[in-house]
């Protein structure tokens, strides 16, 4: 336990239960055929301690920093690839760029323990391979486990978690959501220094300049580390963001800010002793290219995410790691063998499609007419929700806003105030939750906006479950005859497109979900595209996939193929259920409701909340109706287990857990 910080007070019987568990379940299991062994000797760390009232290094403490610097730096590039081989993802650049930091750290924590919160607070919870490697050098997990990087089960999730993994000593959430944190951590601490790693794209967002204010206003000891990199997920924010720079930003909140170059180990080190031995918040800028010395990736946005397999391989091979090399190479790569029914051999991403739809739709209008009535804002992602489709075709309606999605939405929600007007925003689901308070503005000020929210629910989110997208029901929070408010979550590629088309020109606020995963299309019970052809989305009216007399299940997005195939398979065994696809999450279809609540049984299954989705309302939907089919939903309900696919048998709502449910219904 760390002094002042009751950790297993503070976690959950189920969490403190997982950390109980996690040892048996770290057993390594081999990569490939031969390796078992982490390949980088992690035994040549130097465990050396730093006293921050001697800011100069000593030519023996700076050749041991330097090693330990590089030998941390290769280990991140090898087992972060590891997660490019087994095609899970994973972010290199940021943790890589952050080593010197947190090596300095490491060091002076060793040296006077006593003065600090020994944990490195990081508020871009992508550099999570930093906190993984950093457990195996402090003895709490296995160097091996690290080559499972972000596999499901493997307790290595895209992003920190607390309770989860072992010698993780904080959850880090969303860009911006920990310096705030750290600010009651510190106030929690007195006397003590506590230090939060920072990016410039972090920074961006309002919760820091609101911890900024907070922590001048009330003295606290925090020390802000900060990689000033100039690049984020779609950019670089010299370009796209004139005027912005983290320097004046928190010199004008009152901060004292000392700058340098990130990769002088004498200057950061100098720079980072000044600051502890400076009462109050003290932010330490480190400029540095991202990813600096990877060849190929340095200085570029390809470093944010995780190093290709041939780049981490060319950067191995050139340290002399011919041992990781071998190891990286013989990464599996792991497949969903499953078979569905009920779908084609096709497949689409519909948060593309979004994208795709939308250009669709404005080559329809003239010049003049699509400036002076659309604009379309970008919150960084624009490769991720189908916005670069749009920013290559129509650049003058496009604004690259920058890590800032509150303000975003407000900007566009704006523009469309007026009628026959209408702004365009997208970003992760998962940050719709940092959105309800604009939404709500929007919606009072008789907006036009359409949003289109990717990574909704659980497929493919080795992120895990701080990017789980499942609290999406939420954006209508409006009263009965308020503003109008539509949500949408299309099942295939085809219904996405026609979804866009059909409610591009409505008034009001317009949510159209999708997910990070590719989705298979979806076909008819003659073998023919469901939402192919002549097809037509009608907004608020839920469709049949399936007739049956058994009972029926209602789902949406990427839940319903998975549900169909339970529904082909029931069929099999002679149980006839039928399937009905709830594209319009929102609207009661009062035909639809009193076609399925005379059935036998509903059951709804989504990748949803199971709290606070569909489910949790349909019930209720029914019994004011007058309708008492049995009934029952399915979920997430739930923390992750990393992977891709594998969320969904975890959670029990993949055609197993429905078919099972759909049996324990019948009796």
């Amino acid at each position: 336990m760390i002094e002042g910080i009751d950790l297993d007070h503070r976690n959950s019987a189920v969490k403190v239960l997982r950390l109980i568990l996690a040892a048996p379940t770290l057993t390594c299991k081999p990569i490939g055929k031969t390796m078992t062994r982490f390949p980088i000797d992690l035994d040549a760390y130097q465990r050396i301690s730093l006293d921050a009232a001697n800011p100069v290094l000593t030519e023996d403490q700076r050749n041991a920093l330097k090693a330990n610097i590089q030998l941390c730096r290769d280990a991140i590039v090898f087992f972060t690839a590891t997660g490019a081989a087994r095609g899970v993802g994973g972010h290199t650049g940021g943790p890589y760029d952050t080593v010197p930091e947190v090596m300095i750290l490491d060091a002076l924590f060793r040296g006077q323990g006593e003065k600090y919160v020994p944990i490195f607070f990081d508020e871009a919870g992508h550099r999570v391979a930093t906190q993984y490697l950093m457990a195996v050098l402090n003895g709490d997990l296995p160097a091996e486990q690290l080559m499972r990087y972000r596999e499901a089960h493997q307790k290595l999730p895209g992003h920190p978690e607390l309770g989860l993994t072992p010698g993780v000593k904080f959850s880090s959430g969303r860009l911006g959501h920990m310096w705030p944190y750290v600010n009651g951590v510190a106030l929690a601490n007195p006397g003590k220094t506590l230090f939060c790693l920072g990016s410039d794209g972090s920074q961006q967002e309002g919760d820091d300049a609101e911890a900024a204010r907070f922590a001048v206003a009330h003295h606290i000891n925090v020390k802000l580390l900060i990689d000033d990199n100039d690049v984020t997920i779609a950019g670089h924010p010299s370009q796209y963001m004139g005027g912005y720079s983290v320097r004046k930003t928190l010199e004008g909140h009152g901060l004292t800010v000392l700058e340098g170059d990130g990769e002088d180990l004498d200057s950061l080190y100098a720079n980072i002793c000044q600051a502890i031995n400076t009462p109050g918040p003290i932010a330490v800028i480190n400029k540095r290219a991202m990813a600096v010395g990877i060849e190929g990736i340095e200085g570029s946005t390809h470093g944010h995410d995780v190093i290709s397999v041939d780049a981490a391989l060319k950067y191995l091979e050139s340290r002399g790691h011919s041992e990781a090399v071998t190891a990286l190479k013989a990464v599996p790569k792991p497949k969903d063998t499953y078979t569905y029914l009920g779908i084609s051999d096709k497949s689409g991403s519909n948060r593309n499609v979004f994208g795709d739809a939308v250009v669709e739709v404005l080559s329809t209008m003239d010049e003049a007419d699509r400036k002076a009535r659309v604009l379309v804002v970008d919150s960084d992602l624009e490769g991720s929700c189908g916005l670069a489709q749009i920013r290559k075709a129509y650049p003058e309606i496009f604004i690259s806003g920058g890590i800032m999605e509150r303000g975003n939405l407000s900007a566009a929600a704006g523009f469309g105030m007026e009628a026959g007007k209408q702004g365009i925003f997208a970003t992760f689901s998962a940050f719709l939750e940092m959105c309800i308070s604009e939404i709500t503005m929007a919606r009072l000020n008789y907006s036009n906006l359409l949003c289109h929210f990717s990574h909704a629910g659980i497929d493919d989110m080795a992120d895990n479950t701080c990017h789980f997208g499942i609290n999406n029901m939420f954006a209508d929070n409006g009263l009965d005859d308020g503003y109008e408010t539509r949500l949408y979550f299309p099942a295939d590629a085809n219904q996405m497109k026609a979804c866009v088309k059909a409610v591009f020109h409505n008034p009001g606020l317009r949510f159209i979900f999708s997910t990070r995963s590719k989705t298979p299309i979806l076909l008819d019970s003659n073998g023919k595209e469901l939402f192919g052809g002549n097809y037509q989305f009608t907004p608020g009216k839920d469709e049949v996939v399936r007739e049956g007399n058994a009972g029926y299940i209602v789902s949406f997005g990427d839940s319903v193929y998975r549900a169909l195939d339970a529904v082909e398979r029931l069929k099999q065994e002679g149980i006839e259920v039928g399937l009905i696809n709830k594209a319009t999450l929102n609207v009661v279809d009062e035909e639809m409701l009193a076609k399925v609540g005379k059935a036998p049984f509903v059951l709804v299954t989504e990748a949803f909340n199971r709290r606070t989705g569909l489910g949790s309302r349909f019930g209720s939907w029914l019994l004011e109706r007058g309708y008492t089919p049995k009934f029952a939903y399915l979920g997430t309900h739930e923390e992750g287990c990393g992977g891709l696919w594998e969320q969904y048998p975890y959670q029990g709502i993949d055609p197993t857990g429905i078919m099972a449910k759909v049996k324990t219904l019948l009796g």
